[in-house]
């Protein structure tokens, strides 16, 4: 994973990212990142700038012939058939963005908004949208600036993209609105702009509907959630692997013969991660022999199943996501042979559907690691392990608690898999009489995300205590390393103690590259 997962916008924010040039060509998803999450500077390249100007002049020639165009020389939705003169037309692409700026709610976390912006510049770049060049330069100048629109939780239906958070956006580089400056502080834009010598620009024909609509809040949201999940799911692996030693688990279910029988990408990835995690483990080679059991319960034995599942799922998002990124949205089009033409492009249909699978997904492993989590502190079901891993059962409760909180999560998470891509509602007049809610579906995704790594994290912390109770057998080279890396954060087993700043240092000990790279570090490449 190229950085540490921040859905909750509270990450610092490096200035010290390579640039990330601008091309028509679109961005690659380790760039959204960079810019979203890193404040990697943006520059525009010499073939979107050719892009930018050749797109341009098919608008001059649209108005100096008085063409009737959607969005040009039409009002917008259903007032689609209504003429605007094309002297009116600069008048009526600032009204536009001004009316679209509607959102309400709180605002949106900063990476979610410097992503939607990279990325509706990276459409326009492509050059199929008709607005000059010297829009996009104002765009990238404001996140090179570190200013930040004001956009709310509220406005977008993911059909005409996601209008009023992209025009609380293009509200900004008209000097209008409200912004975050480089320090956090909210100030009017106009003010902002002048303090960073930036000057507004006046909106003319298809500008200001080149601007809003697009999908990109919901790509930038989806684009971050995979950089998350590709982390988040060797997690998991992590955490599966320290509760199988702890519960005197097996490996030889994760052979590659066996998995073989079953040949689904994702399921022998997993499994793979579990034999070389587990490798060498003196705990699993304790119990290798004379153990009544004949095979484990379905929480670890199926773990590669349902990890492999979710990867599965997340390739295939991917797939969906980077086809996304090297899209030009927008309505209508400006084809190079001069048509202009509309088009549906903008209906968020394909990232809804993909956010609401992996919302499913992350409700599954979950749900799964609750249950591994819940066998680590059953007395009955642990092989020995102390109740709720406490030092003093009965004086101490152990974890007992902290796995009520990791449930709570498990059970908003399988609240946040009801899909929000079926839930249509018909706006403007009927004219946009099927919407694909996609803008809510990768909301959701995100606080399903944040979950998860809790989730994991409450799992990681019961299952390092339930390995050092094996004592004296030692863990697998490669746990072993996870287990250090846990208890430089916090202690092991001892008398109860305020548990929630624990918890939260090993989310933050858990999303971090760093925790991974250590365990790769001793020779063992997590796929």
């Amino acid at each position: 994973m190229t950085t540490s997962p921040s859905v909750d916008g509270t990450a610092e924010h490096s200035q010290h990212s390579a640039p990330v040039q601008l091309s028509n060509r679109g961005l690659r998803p380790n760039e959204v990142v960079a810019i979203a999450r890193h404040d990697a500077p943006l520059t525009l390249a010499v073939d979107a700038l050719t892009a930018l100007e050749a797109s341009a002049a098919i608008i001059d020639r649209i108005l100096d012939g008085g063409e009737s165009v959607y969005g040009v020389t039409t009002g917008f939705g259903a007032l689609a058939d209504t003429p605007i003169p094309p002297e009116r037309s600069a008048e009526l692409q600032i009204a536009l963005v001004r009316s679209h700026a509607a959102g309400m709610g709180p605002l949106v976390e900063r990476e979610v908004v410097r992503a939607t912006m990279a990325l509706r510049a990276r459409s326009l770049a492509r050059g199929y949208s008709g607005v000059r060049p010297i829009v996009v330069e104002t765009m990238l100048a404001v996140l090179n600036a570190g200013i930040t629109p004001a956009v709310h939780e509220h406005g977008s239906l993911g059909a005409s993209g996601d209008l009023a958070p992209l025009a609380h956006c293009a509200l900004c580089i008209i000097g209008e609105g409200e912004v975050l400056d480089a320090g956090g502080r909210t100030r009017p834009a106009a003010e902002a702009l002048d303090a960073a010598k930036i000057k507004p620009i006046r909106l003319r024909a298809k500008e200001g509907l080149a601007l809003i609509n697009g999908t990109d809040g919901m790509l930038g949201m989806l684009v971050l959630a995979l950089a998350d999940l590709d982390h988040l799911l060797k997690v998991a692996d992590v955490a599966a692997a320290l509760t199988i030693e702890g519960l005197l688990g097996t490996d030889r279910v994760f052979a590659a013969d066996l998995q073989a029988l079953r040949p689904q990408l994702g399921q022998a990835a997993s499994a793979a991660n579990l034999c070389a995690l587990l490798a060498d483990s003196a705990i699993v080679a304790s119990h290798k022999f004379g153990d009544s059991r004949v095979h484990d319960a379905y929480s670890l034995r199926c773990t590669p199943a349902v990890h492999g599942a979710a990867r599965d799922t997340i390739a295939h998002a991917t797939s969906v996501s980077n086809r996304e990124l090297a899209s030009a949205i927008d309505n209508p089009m400006i084809l190079p042979d001069g048509r202009v033409e509309s088009c549906g492009n903008f209906h968020g249909a394909p990232i809804a559907q993909v956010a609401d699978f992996l919302a499913i997904s992350i409700a599954d492993l979950g749900a799964l690691a609750e249950r591994r989590t819940d066998r680590l502190l059953d007395v009955g079901r642990s092989q020995g392990l102390a109740p709720f891993l406490a030092a003093d059962a009965g004086v101490d409760s152990g974890l007992m608690i902290a796995h009520y909180t990791q449930a709570s999560m498990v059970a908003v998470n399988r609240r946040l898999a009801v899909p929000a891509s079926v839930d249509t509602i018909p706006t403007s007049a009927m004219q946009e009489d099927h919407v694909s809610m996609g803008w809510g579906a990768c909301r959701k995704l995100r606080q399903a995300v944040q979950n998860l790594g809790q989730i994991l994290a409450v799992e990681i912390t019961a299952g390092a205590r339930a390995v050092e109770a094996r004592s004296p057998h030692q863990p697998a080279p490669a746990t072993a390393i996870a287990l250090a890396q846990i208890r430089q954060r916090v202690p092991g087993i001892g008398s109860d103690r305020w548990l929630a700043p624990e918890l939260a240092a090993i989310h933050d000990l858990i999303v971090q590259a760093s925790f991974l790279s250590k365990i790769e570090a001793g020779s063992v490449q997590l796929q």
